[in-house]
Protein backbone atom coordinates (compact mmCIF):
# COMPACT_ATOMS: atom_id res chain seq x y z
CA UNK A 1 0.00 0.00 0.00
CA UNK A 2 1.64 3.63 -0.99
CA UNK A 3 1.61 6.55 0.67
CA UNK A 4 -1.92 8.70 0.55
CA UNK A 5 -1.01 12.12 -1.09
CA UNK A 6 -3.12 15.02 -1.91
CA UNK A 7 -3.21 16.55 -5.45
CA UNK A 8 -3.32 20.17 -6.38
CA UNK A 9 -3.37 22.52 -9.16
CA UNK A 10 -2.66 25.98 -8.51
CA UNK A 11 -3.18 28.96 -10.20
CA UNK A 12 -0.36 30.76 -12.32
CA UNK A 13 0.13 34.14 -13.78
CA UNK A 14 3.41 35.18 -14.45
CA UNK A 15 2.31 38.75 -13.62
CA UNK A 16 2.34 37.62 -9.99
CA UNK A 17 4.41 34.58 -9.67
CA UNK A 18 5.98 34.72 -6.63
CA UNK A 19 2.05 34.55 -5.14
CA UNK A 20 2.35 30.94 -6.54
CA UNK A 21 5.48 29.78 -4.71
CA UNK A 22 4.20 31.31 -1.53
CA UNK A 23 0.92 29.75 -1.64
CA UNK A 24 3.22 26.15 -2.49
CA UNK A 25 5.36 26.76 0.59
CA UNK A 26 2.66 27.83 3.08
CA UNK A 27 0.95 24.38 1.65
CA UNK A 28 4.07 22.22 1.64
CA UNK A 29 5.33 23.42 4.96
CA UNK A 30 2.34 22.69 7.21
CA UNK A 31 0.89 19.68 5.27
CA UNK A 32 1.10 15.93 7.19
CA UNK A 33 0.77 14.27 4.09
CA UNK A 34 2.98 14.40 0.66
CA UNK A 35 1.53 17.25 -1.70
CA UNK A 36 1.71 16.75 -5.63
CA UNK A 37 1.57 20.28 -7.19
CA UNK A 38 0.82 21.27 -10.57
CA UNK A 39 0.88 24.28 -11.52
CA UNK A 40 -1.97 25.39 -13.93
CA UNK A 41 0.28 27.42 -16.44
CA UNK A 42 -1.28 28.55 -19.95
CA UNK A 43 1.41 27.88 -22.34
CA UNK A 44 2.01 24.43 -21.16
CA UNK A 45 -1.51 23.64 -21.87
CA UNK A 46 -1.10 22.46 -25.59
CA UNK A 47 -4.45 20.86 -25.51
CA UNK A 48 -6.39 23.54 -24.86
CA UNK A 49 -7.06 26.55 -27.02
CA UNK A 50 -7.87 29.63 -25.38
CA UNK A 51 -10.88 31.47 -26.83
CA UNK A 52 -11.87 33.99 -23.73
CA UNK A 53 -10.99 37.60 -24.33
CA UNK A 54 -12.41 38.49 -20.90
CA UNK A 55 -10.71 37.62 -17.48
CA UNK A 56 -8.71 39.35 -15.18
CA UNK A 57 -6.20 36.36 -14.78
CA UNK A 58 -4.64 33.54 -16.48
CA UNK A 59 -6.40 30.52 -15.06
CA UNK A 60 -9.92 32.14 -14.97
CA UNK A 61 -10.61 29.32 -17.15
CA UNK A 62 -8.28 26.62 -16.53
CA UNK A 63 -9.40 25.17 -13.22
CA UNK A 64 -12.29 24.07 -15.31
CA UNK A 65 -9.60 21.60 -17.29
CA UNK A 66 -9.05 19.94 -13.57
CA UNK A 67 -11.49 16.78 -14.08
CA UNK A 68 -9.61 15.90 -18.11
CA UNK A 69 -5.68 16.80 -16.62
CA UNK A 70 -6.84 14.21 -14.30
CA UNK A 71 -7.91 11.28 -16.70
CA UNK A 72 -11.62 11.59 -15.45
CA UNK A 73 -10.53 9.63 -11.74
CA UNK A 74 -10.01 10.73 -8.47
CA UNK A 75 -9.71 13.70 -6.53
CA UNK A 76 -7.86 16.83 -7.04
CA UNK A 77 -8.33 20.56 -5.22
CA UNK A 78 -7.83 23.55 -7.10
CA UNK A 79 -6.99 26.62 -5.87
CA UNK A 80 -6.32 30.21 -6.98
CA UNK A 81 -2.35 31.25 -6.86
CA UNK A 82 -3.35 34.57 -5.03
CA UNK A 83 -4.17 32.34 -1.22
CA UNK A 84 -1.96 31.81 1.25
CA UNK A 85 -2.68 28.18 3.67
CA UNK A 86 -2.73 29.06 7.21
CA UNK A 87 -3.59 25.42 8.06
CA UNK A 88 -2.74 21.31 6.90
CA UNK A 89 -4.15 20.92 3.80
CA UNK A 90 -4.97 17.31 4.38
CA UNK A 91 -7.74 18.86 6.56
CA UNK A 92 -9.36 20.15 3.33
CA UNK A 93 -8.14 16.98 1.89
CA UNK A 94 -10.47 15.07 4.28
CA UNK A 95 -13.26 16.48 3.54
CA UNK A 96 -14.14 14.87 0.20
CA UNK A 97 -17.79 13.65 -0.53
CA UNK A 98 -17.94 11.37 -3.08
CA UNK A 99 -21.60 12.19 -3.90
CA UNK A 100 -20.39 15.33 -4.73
CA UNK A 101 -19.51 16.69 -8.20
CA UNK A 102 -17.50 19.39 -6.18
CA UNK A 103 -17.63 20.92 -3.26
CA UNK A 104 -16.46 24.62 -2.73
CA UNK A 105 -17.18 27.67 -0.29
CA UNK A 106 -20.71 28.96 -1.18
CA UNK A 107 -19.97 32.93 -0.60
CA UNK A 108 -22.82 35.17 -0.87
CA UNK A 109 -21.46 38.59 -0.52
CA UNK A 110 -20.84 42.23 -2.74
CA UNK A 111 -17.84 43.48 -2.79
CA UNK A 112 -16.51 46.51 -1.08
CA UNK A 113 -13.91 47.53 -4.05
CA UNK A 114 -15.38 48.63 -7.94
CA UNK A 115 -11.54 47.85 -9.15
CA UNK A 116 -8.97 45.38 -8.28
CA UNK A 117 -5.24 43.54 -9.06
CA UNK A 118 -4.32 45.54 -12.37
CA UNK A 119 -7.13 47.97 -12.84
CA UNK A 120 -9.77 45.06 -13.64
CA UNK A 121 -13.30 45.80 -12.64
CA UNK A 122 -14.66 43.92 -9.75
CA UNK A 123 -18.48 43.25 -10.49
CA UNK A 124 -20.65 41.64 -8.27
CA UNK A 125 -22.79 38.01 -9.87
CA UNK A 126 -23.91 35.11 -8.41
CA UNK A 127 -22.21 32.80 -6.63
CA UNK A 128 -18.93 35.00 -7.22
CA UNK A 129 -15.57 33.49 -6.15
CA UNK A 130 -17.21 29.79 -5.45
CA UNK A 131 -14.87 29.34 -8.02
CA UNK A 132 -11.37 30.17 -6.84
CA UNK A 133 -11.18 27.00 -4.70
CA UNK A 134 -12.72 23.81 -5.67
CA UNK A 135 -12.42 19.87 -4.28
CA UNK A 136 -12.78 18.54 -7.73
CA UNK A 137 -14.21 14.65 -7.39
CA UNK A 138 -12.69 14.19 -11.31
CA UNK A 139 -14.33 11.04 -11.84
CA UNK A 140 -17.84 12.05 -11.04
CA UNK A 141 -20.06 11.61 -14.47
CA UNK A 142 -21.08 15.16 -14.52
CA UNK A 143 -17.72 15.99 -15.17
CA UNK A 144 -16.42 14.58 -17.95
CA UNK A 145 -18.59 17.03 -20.46
CA UNK A 146 -15.85 19.12 -19.14
CA UNK A 147 -14.03 18.67 -22.27
CA UNK A 148 -10.70 21.18 -22.86
CA UNK A 149 -13.09 22.03 -26.27
CA UNK A 150 -16.03 22.14 -24.27
CA UNK A 151 -14.38 24.69 -21.72
CA UNK A 152 -13.09 26.85 -24.31
CA UNK A 153 -16.24 27.68 -25.72
CA UNK A 154 -18.52 28.07 -22.52
CA UNK A 155 -19.15 31.00 -21.34
CA UNK A 156 -17.56 32.68 -17.81
CA UNK A 157 -21.60 32.74 -16.86
CA UNK A 158 -21.85 28.80 -17.59
CA UNK A 159 -18.43 27.65 -16.21
CA UNK A 160 -18.28 30.24 -13.02
CA UNK A 161 -21.40 29.38 -11.53
CA UNK A 162 -21.30 25.15 -12.15
CA UNK A 163 -24.78 25.62 -14.30
CA UNK A 164 -23.45 22.31 -15.96
CA UNK A 165 -24.39 20.91 -12.91
CA UNK A 166 -27.29 20.09 -10.10
CA UNK A 167 -27.24 22.07 -7.44
CA UNK A 168 -27.23 18.78 -5.10
CA UNK A 169 -24.37 18.04 -6.14
CA UNK A 170 -22.51 21.04 -5.32
CA UNK A 171 -20.72 20.84 -1.89
CA UNK A 172 -20.60 23.11 0.64
CA UNK A 173 -17.18 23.74 2.45
CA UNK A 174 -16.28 25.76 5.68
CA UNK A 175 -15.91 29.56 4.85
CA UNK A 176 -12.67 29.62 6.43
CA UNK A 177 -10.96 27.26 3.66
CA UNK A 178 -11.68 30.25 1.41
CA UNK A 179 -11.41 33.39 3.56
CA UNK A 180 -11.87 36.49 1.15
CA UNK A 181 -9.12 39.05 3.06
CA UNK A 182 -9.77 42.82 2.79
CA UNK A 183 -13.83 41.52 1.76
CA UNK A 184 -14.47 39.46 4.83
CA UNK A 185 -13.07 41.05 8.36
CA UNK A 186 -9.89 39.75 10.03
CA UNK A 187 -10.23 36.22 11.66
CA UNK A 188 -7.74 34.74 13.07
CA UNK A 189 -9.68 31.36 12.44
CA UNK A 190 -9.18 31.37 8.64
CA UNK A 191 -7.39 28.52 7.37
CA UNK A 192 -6.72 29.87 3.84
CA UNK A 193 -6.61 33.09 3.00
CA UNK A 194 -7.71 34.03 -0.57
CA UNK A 195 -6.43 37.77 -1.37
CA UNK A 196 -8.80 38.03 -3.91
CA UNK A 197 -8.84 41.64 -4.43
CA UNK A 198 -4.96 41.97 -5.03
CA UNK A 199 -2.04 39.70 -3.26
CA UNK A 200 0.71 41.58 -0.97
CA UNK A 201 3.07 41.39 -3.35
CA UNK A 202 1.77 44.15 -5.99
CA UNK A 203 2.40 47.28 -4.41
CA UNK A 204 -1.41 48.62 -4.05
CA UNK A 205 -2.12 45.80 -2.04
CA UNK A 206 1.35 45.31 -0.23
CA UNK A 207 -0.58 46.58 3.41
CA UNK A 208 -4.20 45.13 2.97
CA UNK A 209 -5.96 43.56 5.63
CA UNK A 210 -4.31 40.34 7.02
CA UNK A 211 -1.26 40.91 4.89
CA UNK A 212 0.99 40.24 7.28
CA UNK A 213 0.32 36.39 6.90
CA UNK A 214 1.31 36.49 3.31
CA UNK A 215 4.54 38.59 4.11
CA UNK A 216 5.55 36.29 6.60
CA UNK A 217 4.95 33.44 3.82
CA UNK A 218 6.82 35.03 1.49
CA UNK A 219 9.93 35.60 4.06
CA UNK A 220 10.07 31.76 4.77
CA UNK A 221 9.77 31.46 0.95
CA UNK A 222 12.80 33.29 1.01
CA UNK A 223 14.69 31.89 3.92
CA UNK A 224 15.24 28.85 1.65
CA UNK A 225 17.20 30.90 -0.86
CA UNK A 226 19.07 32.59 1.23
CA UNK A 227 17.27 35.60 0.95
Amino acid sequence: MGFEKVKLMVGFDQREAIAYHVFCQSVIERASLPVQILPLAIHSLSAYQEAHEDGSNHFVYTRFLCPSLMDYSGWVIYADGDMVCLADIAELWALRNPSKAVMVVKHDYKTKAAVKYFGNKNRDYPRKNWSSLILWNCGHPDNRMLTPDLVSKSTGDFLHRFKWLDDAVIGELPVNWNWLASEYPPDPRAKLIHYTLGTPCLEDYRNCEMAEQWHQAFKRTLEGMGG
